[in-house]
């Protein structure tokens, strides 16, 4: 029997995750699956032959692709050519757009059925995007209800299957043990700095959210502050500001949901962190700053009026969102402590979380959707 084989290209930290679950899932049904293409650390040792590493290609804002286009332009010619040689049964194109739209378009010339799994947000920017994906795409699996008349209003072939986040977003450690295994102390609140999933996101927000934390101890005494380091970002990449704050800051690896837990609020980058923020139920200022061009560019494509992911699913701001010159210090603290000082306002921002909890549909996305990928497989292999 012929062996059964899938392109898959998740070119971020999130998609790395997902489709690390994915993979999974689809093993669980059919072990014999072989993968291979665009993932990260998880990806890698779910046992998927990587071609291109995702840290390579992922970046943070629209003019910042310049600084990578050499690696993006060279995955594509080298996936081009994987097409030809291993003639995968099937593509799974996770989140990612720019490239993985370029890459839908080259598949499809090639006879290739293509499953978009986490597609591109045509709801919020470039809502052309959809005809392209109704001429390429055989089918699209979509995390939220409401993207699904936008989808099948273009005569895509989609099915929501809820957000994998739900069977994801767990705390493994009791308050206690976390408490201890991290060395904090249990009578002094909690405040988790987040600066992102990328090291460029990293180096531009990390020197503010210390700056913020800085001014935050000075106003409010009982604080303490931990970074729950995302994958593939690593402590040595955070030592160049770390050496130079005045406070003690807690640096924590794969720990992420036990340290969000924990926290009283999260001074967050904008992105996947604000829904599994919303998840634990866990008040939150929402960060976002890029290029000064990128920004521009983006403002004039953007059609939605919230930049964080709760705020987009809520229909409406439950978290302060602070973006491009608001996110300074003096800002940031200012939103923390008006938070921190106001219980209800942090009650109000909580039962707004229940909601947008309770949009995201039931746990079992994955493996939902990965009963679509083997039927898809079957279908190719009939």
């Amino acid at each position: 029997m012929k062996s059964k084989k899938i392109l898959m290209v998740a070119g971020e930290v999130s998609g790395d995750l997902h489709g690390a679950l994915l993979m999974e899932a689809i093993h669980h049904i059919d072990p014999e699956v072989h993968f291979f293409g665009v993932g990260g650390e998880r990806l890698a040792r779910g046992g998927m032959k990587l071609l291109y590493p995702s840290q390579s290609l992922s970046v943070v804002g629209i003019t910042e692709v310049l600084f990578k286009i050499r690696s993006i332009l060279k995955a594509l010619r080298g996936l081009k050519q994987s097409l030809d040689q291993e003639r995968p049964d099937l593509a799974i194109l996770i989140d990612f757009p720019d490239f993985n739209l370029r890459l839908a378009k080259i598949a499809h010339r090639k006879g290739i059925p293509i499953l978009y799994y986490i597609s591109p947000q045509v709801w919020a920017w470039r809502p052309k995007r959809v005809k392209l994906i109704a001429q390429w795409v055989k089918k699209v699996v979509v995390l939220f209800p409401f993207e699904v008349p936008i989808y099948e209003a273009a005569g895509v072939d989609v099915e929501w299957v809820g957000h994998p986040l739900l069977d994801i977003v767990k705390p493994t450690l009791s308050k206690e043990v976390a408490f201890q295994r991290f060395g904090l102390d249990p009578k002094r609140r909690i405040i988790a700095l987040l600066p992102g999933s990328r090291i460029h996101e990293v180096k531009r927000l990390l020197p503010l959210l210390l700056a913020s934390a800085q001014l935050l101890q000075k106003e409010i005494l009982d604080l303490q502050f931990i970074i729950p380091l995302a994958p593939g970002i690593h402590e040595t990449t955070l030592s160049p500001w770390m050496r130079n704050i005045s406070i003690p800051v807690k640096v924590v690896e794969g720990w992420t949901y036990d340290v969000m837990n924990l926290a009283e609020l999260l001074i967050t980058a904008s992105g996947t962190a604000t829904l599994e923020a919303a998840i634990l139920g866990k008040p939150m200022v929402i960060v976002y700053k890029v290029s000064f061009l990128s920004y521009w560019i983006g403002r004039a494509l953007i059609q939605v009026d919230h930049i964080g992911l709760v705020n987009l699913v809520a229909g409406k701001e439950i978290a302060p969102e602070l973006i491009q010159n608001d996110v300074n210090p003096q800002k940031i603290a200012e939103e923390a402590i008006r938070i921190l000082r106001d219980p209800i306002l942090c009650r109000r921002m909580t039962n707004s979380m229940v909601v947008v909890r309770q949009s995201l549909g039931e746990p079992g996305a994955v493996q939902r959707a990965a009963a679509i990928v083997t039927s898809l497989l079957n279908e190719a292999n009939a």
